[in-house]
């Protein structure tokens, strides 16, 4: 993995978790993404919450007045048509993208599998700051600078524990099951407004 794309992650990573759009949509841009909020979602594999939902609100305005027959056509055309906005210029994607992305798969099915024992996505954020403090080819003042911020983020980050506590505790009474499944069931829900009924597991890998 070069530094420079290493660096490129981490600022990406942060940016979902502080629902920076703008940082957001200048990292997919150079990796040659024009769906950002799309590629966002794909990434956390969960909604994005923090961006303007544009991709949603066009859809939903165009499948208004269809048959569920209609409406199912016209997803899989748009979803065909959102690969090919995240691929929209492959001599840029960074093919260290495919590797990470299974990676994040089967660490994400294995906490799922365990009954999600631990924040995947708050430590997943919390590493993509460190690594912005400890990148040793940037200058000590941003860095300095860096280490300040990644102080500040792993406050900001621990309000992420008030939800995952909470299905935690869920998930102990029998009530419901982990945070995992809680972020499946999402996928799931958005997935029907859209016209889509999801016959397997989202996140089998």
């Amino acid at each position: 993995m070069s530094p420079a794309f290493r660096h490129q992650y981490g600022v990406f990573w942060k940016a979902l978790m502080t629902f920076d759009n703008k940082t957001i949509e200048q990292v997919t841009e150079a990796w040659g993404i024009k769906a950002a909020d799309l590629f966002a979602s794909a990434t956390l594999m969960r909604p994005y919450e923090g961006g303007d939902e544009r991709t949603r609100n066009g859809i939903m305005k165009e499948l208004e007045g269809k048959t569920p027959a209609e409406r199912h056509y016209e997803m899989q055309q748009r979803m065909k048509q959102g690969i090919r906005d995240m691929l929209a210029d492959e001599e840029k994607w960074p093919k260290e993208l495919i590797f990470i992305g299974r990676n994040m798969r089967i660490v994400q099915g294995n906490n799922q599998y365990l009954g999600s024992p631990v924040n995947r996505v708050k430590m997943m954020g919390q590493w993509a700051s460190r690594s912005l403090y400890e990148d040793p080819n940037l200058p000590w003042a941003r860095r300095i600078g860096n280490a300040w911020r990644h102080f500040v983020f792993k406050g900001v980050l621990a309000l992420t524990d008030v939800a995952f506590y909470f299905f935690k505790i869920r998930q102990w009474l029998g009530f419901g099951g982990g945070m995992e499944d809680e972020m499946e069931k999402r996928m799931k829900d958005i997935a029907q407004d859209f016209g889509v009924e999801l016959q397997h597991e989202v996140f089998e890998g």
